[in-house]
């Protein structure tokens, strides 16, 4: 039997199959989650001109060299308006966001001020040159980088880009991914009542969070259902789908038995490149490629990508494997998740050949294993918020430090 991949191998392979698919513009209210296609340049400084960091005075430091100090108001710059220059022995009220105006070195909140019967402001506090006042340019330069390439946008993202007054941003486009299940002892939820199902079926879980991950991840999805247990229909759908997707995933089928039809399949019009990953739980993962024509690749590709059946493992292995060739068919280039030091708060002797993603969460004790670690335990993945990545044959003791990756890196 020939040598099973490591994982960081397979993971290599896969991402330097992953081309960028095509970028596209999109408006800023569609472009969360996103990977941005080319870095975005500020034509302007941000803020355009020194402005006040709350509601109070703008005033000169050398009028007010001590506490009890009075000056009258000599205007009034709200947000959005510009004032004229400040002459000495004045003072202008000023709202957050409103511009300081020439010769105002500080602005005292107006906390620290008084407005006597003559309409005059005491000044309780002496204010420090500068003190409260954001300096043009201090957020963002002219000219400069403020979002790169390659990085996947959020929220914030996108709000800074409309803060240099971009409206829509270039992007990579969304890969088109056919998702298959196989089996015929699946069930389709709501097809059938729980108390009517047939011995030896199962309801089909998988087909439903892999369409969640893979929306999550900006992909555009065809569903093509449930696959039968069938060699030549299994053959067909497959081409069928490769004609206009860049991806066809398939749940279960590609392991070694006699009625696992989508290995065989994709390596009758095309070619597998991996099978087989040492990892637990999600060995039987595989990645290759099907020729459009069914012959040869003069025609173009489909990427194919092949995961286990279980449950948690079809998980696991999309999360490890799917998610970061997804993004980098986007133009992600940073895709590895971060993960974080933690000491464990369990014994886990064993000492398994292969590397194992052991499912965890933080407990009031600290971090905390799930009882049962088998791969069809779906519950496992709602019940913690990680995995614990842990080298071959490495047992783990209560007290040992742990590498963990939340799922929040993942999803």
């Amino acid at each position: 039997m020939a040598a099973m991949t490591t994982l960081d191998d397979a993971l290599a392979h896969v991402l330097a199959q992953a081309q960028l698919l095509g970028v596209e513009h999109v408006d800023l209210f569609h472009a969360d989650g996103r990977v941005l296609a080319q870095d975005c340049i500020s034509a302007l400084q941000v803020p355009p001109q020194d402005n006040s960091a709350m509601d109070g005075y703008a005033v000169r430091t050398a009028d007010i060299t001590a506490a009890g100090v009075a000056l009258p108001v000599s205007q009034r710059i709200p947000a959005g308006h510009v004032g004229t220059a400040l002459q000495p022995g004045t003072v202008a009220r000023i709202f957050t966001g409103a511009p300081v105006p020439p010769g105002a070195d500080a602005v005292l909140m107006q906390e620290d001020t008084q407005v006597l019967e003559d309409g005059r402001v005491q000044f309780n506090a002496v204010p420090r040159l500068g003190q409260n006042i954001r300096r043009a340019g201090e957020d963002i330069a002219l000219g400069s980088a403020v979002l790169r390439q390659g990085m996947r946008l959020t929220p914030a993202a996108v709000g800074l880009a409309a803060s240099i007054g971009l409206a829509q941003l270039p992007v990579g486009r969304k890969p088109r991914v056919a998702l298959f299940s196989t089996g015929d002892e699946l069930v389709i939820p709501g097809t059938v009542a729980p108390q009517d199902m047939p011995p030896g079926h199962i309801y089909n879980s998988n087909r439903y969070f892999l369409q969640a991950l893979l929306q999550r991840l900006g992909c555009e999805v065809v569903d093509g259902g449930i696959l039968p247990d069938h060699r030549e229909q299994t053959v067909q759908a497959i081409h069928r789908v490769a004609q206009d997707c860049d991806l066809v995933l398939s749940s279960a089928g590609v392991s070694v038995g006699e009625e696992d039809h989508v290995k065989p399949a994709v390596e009758q019009q095309g070619e597998l490149n991996l099978w087989m990953i040492s990892m637990k739980p999600g060995k039987p993962f595989a990645y290759g490629k099907v020729w459009r024509n069914g012959q040869d690749a003069s025609a173009g590709v489909a990427h194919f990508m092949g995961l286990p059946g279980n449950p948690v493992s079809s998980f696991i292995t999309f999360l490890l494997l799917v998610r970061p060739f997804v993004l980098r068919l986007q133009g992600m280039q940073e895709v590895a998740p971060q993960a974080i030091t933690v000491q464990a708060q369990f014994d886990w002797p064993k000492k398994e050949k292969r590397r194992e993603f052991l499912r965890a969460r933080h407990g009031a004790a600290g971090l905390e294993l799930f009882g049962n670690q088998g791969s069809g335990v779906l519950t496992s993945t709602v019940w913690g918020d990680g995995l614990i990545d842990n080298p071959p044959l490495t047992p783990i003791q209560k007290g040992d430090s742990v590498r963990f990756i939340p799922f929040t890196e993942l999803l």
